[in-house]
């Protein structure tokens, strides 16, 4: 078995009130294995599952260790400086969230 595949983390991505909002699954991933970085427009998130440890010969093993890496393009709409990342059963969430200057607002309509 190769522990050193690199598996691409099934994703959701959706628009929320004033972000986007990733989630991508990492099974066995735990926060300090994980790394989510911003680097020249790119989001770039990695995690590594270690094997497991456990003593004795396996019947079967599907179970794999490895890491997971996934990068996506992100455009000028994205305040960089404010990225939120959690990890909470094997899923981890990103909140990215948009500048001011491109968040919807609302216009008021003054009365002549």
């Amino acid at each position: 078995m190769n522990d050193r595949v690199k598996r691409t983390a099934c994703c959701d991505i959706f628009h929320g009130e004033d972000s986007i909002v990733l989630k991508l699954e990492m099974p066995g991933v735990s926060k300090d294995e994980l790394d989510v970085r911003i680097d020249n427009q790119k989001l770039v998130i990695s995690g590594k599952k270690e094997p497991d440890s456990s003593e004795g010969k396996y019947l079967v093993r599907e179970i794999k260790a490895g890491n997971y890496y996934q990068e996506f393009i992100i455009d000028d709409t994205i305040d960089t400086g404010s990225v939120d990342a959690s990890i909470k059963n094997g899923v981890v969430t990103l909140i990215l969230n948009l500048k001011e200057s491109v968040k919807p607002r609302k216009i008021q309509i003054n009365a002549g």
